[in-house]
């Protein structure tokens, strides 16, 4: 399993452990909340009334009678209000009163149960006791719906406590807000849930973004591409990174030592030998024209060697660079053209014929004087492989975002065994004019080069014979 999908799988376990519990226990507990909001008016109004029926049983006028008619008058007529989204067309509150004993004497919603005794109601008696007395009871048992909810308050007569006044009131409303309120709660539950998960996606990916990086800039590595260490956050990842590149340094800088003065010494071999034994025969009498000659085998091979010198130098300060030193805009006709002014000269000694195509507004972004030197190699080996009065073409191609320096000869191409060594270091063919060998390191200078510039190099025979080379290089936008 990914690292991204665990974080994620682990977040939303603690989100469900620690919010489902919450979610229930607030649903749980609302119906509570809202009853504990209409006790409390139900309170004031238990309260307002006993003390009106307490005076008029301390000025010897109360009626029951009279008070029924009272209840029965708000019954005949109607009431219109729309409490948020509840319709209220009518009265749904109900008193009764008690007398000391506990014994009905007045009910709003059923005159047949006066003389009932209450006494041993909840509400009844805890009032009687001198404490506050409320009871929820069921209307219909088994049915939660039908709970009423009755709050009383005593009747003070002269002082002592002459009865109890009740007021009862259906809990239906308040199941009808919480069913309205439903839909509500969940569409909130639900809006939250989904950013929670979307935050926690976000998170999962941003946490493991750097070990993703870090994966690709080693595989990357793997293939031998040259890459930078790729962007990490100042975490534990980051530092890891910042270990991972300075062991990749010092492995590639023990092999890069190990590969170069193993290849060098293979190079050198050959004309170290060949000098040593010409060395030697000098040491002997002879004529002066062996001597010539073995004295220019000499001075051959010592600039052979130091050809070689000179361009292992110049490619391992290539190869150690991770990127470009400097950038400037470069004008790809004038790069080309100057590369053709720089082999006029071997041009002319070989009557090579030059095409060109070079279209005058297309620019690049890069190092010119490493580009110069890469279309350079290029141009030398199509010399060097084409044939005495043969054809070169050359030629910039613009193709979206790169572009692509062509050069073409007419020559044999490159060997089906070759294909696969060409880039290598000290690998070259012979030419076909002279026989002889290059130091086998320019078109390795030429990728190093492209790579460098975020470009690369491709090589291919031609159906009609020859080889076309072409460097490609991203390309910078005119007017830019």
């Amino acid at each position: 399993m990914r690292l991204g999908t665990r974080i994620f799988l682990a977040n939303l376990v603690i989100f469900v452990l620690c919010f489902s519990y919450p979610v229930n226990w607030a649903w749980d507990n609302l119906r509570a909340r809202y009853l504990e909001s209409v006790e409390d008016p139900l309170n004031d109004q238990a309260n307002i009334l006993a003390a009106l029926v307490g005076a008029q049983l301390e000025a010897g006028r109360f009626d029951p009678q009279e008070f029924g008619r009272v209840f029965e008058r708000v019954d005949r007529y109607p009431v219109l209000a729309r409490i948020y989204n509840l319709e209220k067309t009518g009265v749904d509150l109900e008193v009764y009163l008690t007398d000391e004993r506990g014994k009905v004497i007045f009910d709003s919603a059923d005159a047949s149960r006066v003389g009932q005794d209450y006494s041993r109601w909840r509400d009844v008696r805890l009032t009687l006791q001198g404490v506050y007395g409320a009871r929820t009871t069921k209307a219909r048992p088994g049915d939660p719906s039908s709970s009423v909810l009755h709050v009383a308050a005593p009747v003070m007569v002269h002082g002592r406590i002459a009865g109890v006044l009740t007021v009862a009131k259906p809990t239906a409303t308040i199941n009808h807000m919480l069913l309205g309120f439903r839909p509500v709660f969940t569409q909130v539950f639900a809006l939250s849930a989904l950013f929670a998960l979307a935050a926690m996606l976000l998170v999962s990916y941003w946490l493991a973004l750097p070990i993703r990086r870090l994966t690709r800039y080693a595989n990357r590595l793997r293939e031998g591409e040259r890459v930078p260490l790729p962007p990490l956050n100042r975490s534990e990842i980051g530092e890891m990174g910042q270990a991972f590149e300075r062991l990749r340094e010092a492995l590639e800088g023990k092999n890069y030592v190990e590969g170069y003065v193993n290849t060098l010494t293979h190079e050198l071999k050959s004309p170290l030998s060949a000098i040593r034994a010409a060395a030697e025969l000098l040491g002997e009498p002879m004529e002066p024209a062996p001597r010539e000659r073995f004295l220019a085998n000499i001075r051959g091979e010592t600039s052979r060697i130091q050809e070689i010198v000179d361009r292992m130098l110049e490619l391992s300060v290539l190869e150690n660079r991770k990127e470009l030193d400097r950038r400037e805009k470069v004008s790809s006709s004038v790069l080309l053209r100057k590369v053709l002014e720089s082999k006029h000269a071997v041009l002319t000694q070989k009557a090579l014929q030059t095409t060109t195509s070079l279209p005058a507004d297309l620019t690049l972004e890069g190092d010119a004087f490493l580009l110069q030197q890469a279309l350079a190699n290029l141009v030398q080996n199509a010399i060097d492989f084409s044939p005495p009065g043969g054809q070169l073409e050359l030629s910039v191609e613009a193709e979206g975002a790169i572009l692509r320096f062509v050069v073409r000869d007419f020559g044999p191409g490159i060997p089906e065994y070759a294909k696969t060594k060409v880039f290598d270091r000290f690998y070259s063919l012979q030419r076909p004019n002279t026989g002889k060998k290059s130091t086998g390191l320019g078109l390795n200078f030429v990728r190093e080069v492209a790579v460098l510039h975020g470009g690369r190099i491709d090589l291919g025979n031609c159906p009609e014979g020859g080889l076309r080379a072409e460097l490609v290089l991203p390309r910078l936008e005119k007017g830019e």
